[in-house]
């Protein structure tokens, strides 16, 4: 796996959404690339900062459509 493919695929990780052979080949590809466990710590911790802010100031409506408004970005839909 290439450092642009788990970009592409890091939010289906998150979300335990990946089918075991991409989780198998992501978690490979973070196992020797340090710039790549980088980002994904990164997107980690801006995960859990920004939930814990939007869990009583946002409806699960508009979490639902931010959240589908990321993934149709990161995957080009």
């Amino acid at each position: 796996m290439k450092c642009q493919e788990l970009v592409e695929l890091v939010t289906e990780y998150f979300e335990g959404a990946l089918s075991d052979h991409d989780r198998e080949q992501l978690e490979a590809h973070l196992a020797d690339c340090a710039d790549c466990t980088h980002y994904v710590a990164q997107m980690r911790e801006t995960i859990e900062l920004v939930s814990t802010q939007m869990a009583d100031s946002v409806d699960a409506t508009t979490v639902d459509h931010l959240l589908a408004t990321f993934r149709s970005l990161t995957t080009g839909g």
